[in-house]
């Protein structure tokens, strides 16, 4: 009789890996259809496409290099710290910043200037990621929170880079997701050299998958420190949209949620005096959200205009990049999208961090752990659907006392999970040693 393979063996995760890069080829006739297509709203996704498929300038620096990759936004201002650590570690080191999202690479740019090196992150294509790492030769890579991707993993591993996954999360959903294709996940999670995961649960559940032994270090967003002029532009936008009214923020919203919180307003209108600013989560919506109120016979004004807002007037469009914090700290409360219907929620740390009040939906398995933490120290409140949010909204706009304990419990709740980039540098820095020892 013969005898039953084991779940995982090498052949089987080299025959895994040679299938998965076969059907990775599938869609690369459309790649460049599709950026085109999202360019017509972001221009970003236009610039440099190339360097998707693995072609880059020729004229790049050859000095030693290290690489952080930052999707998208909020990624990209979680890995500051770390930027921040390596540049002051390694002054005679470049810094190569990888991101996947034209507004990831666009608030790279804000923040860093011409400090490091801003270049796409090729698709994961075998002859695409061969060119990347031909071409940087990184002293080592750091993918932030869950970016990962086999041929990514394979082709580091193929020379001899190490990589270290950071900040890293992982909710319930996508590890069963990883875990239906083991010959696959595995050999990927075990080609990491190190995890810093974000919390215990985190930790366990990468572990489970073959990462190895991660260790928990927290969240880096938490030690963002607000800036200044986020502060003013916050208290900008407040006189803009009128120092008197209440205001509450609607952020992140994702496809088919303003359509529902529009909904509950028309059943349960707020006073008119109440100001709502929706902040939809992608920059291509702007316009349709924008089009969704004007079909209504809603009155708004864009952020973008520049102009004052009028007293018979209810919305605001918040259709700009990077200043989600200003729109936060301009707020009495705020609502994080993505939570009323199952994109998984976005992250509420950052209304935390301005001591806004936070209201959230039912679905966060995201930040799970974040939001339950928020949610017991008093610092968020969970709402059901979109009906529930509007009555709190309303109550607490009402109830200043509530709103006070509710900002107060934030700023505790913030402060109190502090340090997260201490404790990954402290645990980083000599692996760095170890796996790059001509950098050490």
């Amino acid at each position: 009789m013969a005898r039953t393979l084991p779940l995982e063996t090498p052949l089987r995760s080299r025959l895994a890996q040679a299938l998965y890069g076969m059907i990775s080829y599938a869609p690369l006739p459309f790649l460049p259809l599709r950026l085109w297509w999202r360019g017509r709203r972001e221009p970003g996704y236009r610039s440099a496409i190339g360097e998707r498929f693995g072609r880059y300038p020729a004229s790049e620096h050859r000095k030693a290099l290290f690489w952080v990759h930052a999707v998208s936004v909020g990624e990209t201002r979680a890995a500051l710290p770390l930027l921040q650590r390596l540049k002051s570690a390694y002054p005679d080191a470049a810094i190569l910043l990888t991101h996947m999202t034209a507004a990831g690479r666009e608030t790279g740019r804000m923040l860093l200037g011409d400090s490091v090196t801003q270049r796409w992150l090729p698709y994961d294509f075998p002859f695409a990621v061969r060119a990347f790492f031909a071409h940087f030769q990184p002293q080592a890579g750091f993918l932030l929170e869950t970016e990962l991707w086999p041929n990514l993993i394979a082709g580091a591993n193929a020379t001899g880079t190490p990589i270290f996954l950071v900040n890293a999360r992982l909710s319930e959903r996508s590890a069963r997701g990883y875990a239906r294709f083991p010959w696959l996940t595995r050999p990927m999670f075990r080609g990491l050299a190190g995890v810093a995961a974000q919390s215990a649960a985190d930790a366990h559940r990468l572990a489970a998958l073959g990462a190895p032994a991660p260790i928990v270090t927290g969240n880096l967003k938490f030690d963002l420190s607000v800036p200044d002029e986020t502060l003013k532009l916050g208290r900008e936008f407040r006189q803009r949209f009128g120092a008197q009214r209440p205001l509450w923020i609607a952020a992140s919203t994702r496809d088919g949620e303003e359509e529902l919180i529009l909904n509950a307003l028309a059943r349960s209108p707020l006073p008119p005096a109440v100001l709502t600013l929706i902040v939809p989560r992608h920059p291509q919506r702007f316009d349709e959200v924008a089009d969704l109120l004007r079909r209504r016979g809603l009155h708004f004004v864009r952020r973008s205009s520049n102009a004052p807002v009028p007293t018979d007037v209810s919305f605001v469009v918040g259709d700009s990049m990077g200043e989600m914090l200003a729109y936060y700290a301009a707020a009495d409360v705020a609502f994080v999208g993505g939570s009323l219907l199952p994109f998984g929620a976005h992250t509420l740390i950052e209304p935390l961090s301005v001591g806004t009040p936070v209201l959230i939906g039912p679905h966060t398995f995201n930040f799970a752990e974040a939001t339950e933490n928020a949610l017991a120290a008093g610092a968020a409140i969970r709402v059901d659907n979109a009906d529930a949010l509007v009555a709190n909204v309303g109550r607490l706009l009402r109830e200043t006392s509530a709103r006070s304990a509710m900002a107060n419990a934030a700023g505790v709740f913030h402060a109190a999970h502090r340090g997260a980039s201490e404790r990954l540098w402290s645990w980083l820095a000599p692996q760095i040693r170890i796996n790059c020892p001509d950098r050490g």
